[in-house]
Formats: structure tokens, C-alpha cells, sequence
């Protein structure tokens, strides 16, 4: 794992009264590794010496001290990534078929345009907004090439 993700890591673990585990650690290197959000079998599969049960209680700690958060889609399977702070600002495509989850980089027309209109809302509805995301959903080529 980085050193500067790590010590982030650990000071948010400490910070919510979290024990820094080799578990939760191994948790973090496969998410820091991954190119998506990933279900709780996909992180199984990387690490199969995990227990599941523990491997879960695990994640919702991360949750819980903001190093992980949890990605929506359209299927059962909650996925999880680093949070968003700890990594780069990405949306999110989503396929309403297979539930497949992808990272993406917006446009920056479209990043200017979502800071303009969170600015307005800002202001219209005195909320002050922390982050903002955008999910794509719709139909991934592998899916929309199947008749």
C-alpha cells in the first residue's frame, strides 16, 4: 500500500475508533488496486484466505471511517471503492443488464456545468453541498452486442 494512502488510512481508522488490521489492510490494497467498484465476491476471488463474514464487518468499518464508501447499482451486489478524497473524482457507468459498475472521467464541460449548477442550488436552497457524483445508467457494449 502507498505510504500516504496508508497513513491516511490509519488516521481515519483512528479517528473513528478503528483498530488498523492486516485484514483492513489487505481490504484497502485490493481496492487501491482495482479499476471499478467491486461486489463482495470480486474481493473474495482476490483474496480468497478472507472469511466472508469477516471480510463484510471489515468493509463496513472502512465505511464507517470514510475509506471505503459504497457504490449503487442496479443488481444485489453493493460494490465498494476507496473513498473518493483517497483516489481521484470519477463517475460512475452502470449497466440496468448485467449490473456491471465502471469508473469514468467526465468531460470538464461536464464537471463546470454540475460546479455552476451546484453553486446555483447552493444558493437557491441554502444546502451546502460536501461532493456531488454522477451515475450513467444504461446499456454496456458487452450486453448491447448480445441479440
Amino acid at each position: 500500500m502507498l505510504t500516504d494512502l496508508r497513513a491516511a488510512v490509519i488516521q481515519r481508522l483512528h479517528g473513528a475508533n478503528q483498530r488498523v488490521t492486516r485484514n483492513r489492510e489487505a481490504l484497502v490494497e485490493i481496492l487501491s488496486d482495482a479499476s471499478r467498484p467491486m461486489t463482495l465476491p470480486e474481493i473474495l476471488k482476490e483474496r480468497p484466505a478472507l472469511a466472508q463474514s469477516s471480510a463484510y464487518r471489515n468493509l463496513l468499518a472502512l465505511e464507517q471511517a470514510n475509506v471505503v464508501r459504497r457504490v449503487g447499482g442496479v443488481d444485489e451486489f453493493a460494490r465498494f471503492e476507496l473513498a473518493e478524497d483517497l483516489t481521484e473524482h470519477h463517475h460512475h457507468l452502470i449497466c440496468d443488464r448485467c449490473g456491471a459498475v465502471e469508473d469514468v472521467d467526465a468531460p470538464p464541460g461536464l464537471e463546470s456545468a454540475v460546479d455552476k449548477a451546484v453553486a446555483e442550488i447552493e444558493v437557491s436552497h441554502g444546502f451546502l453541498v460536501r461532493h456531488h457524483r454522477v451515475d450513467l445508467v444504461g446499456t454496456c457494449a458487452t450486453c448491447a452486442s448480445i441479440k
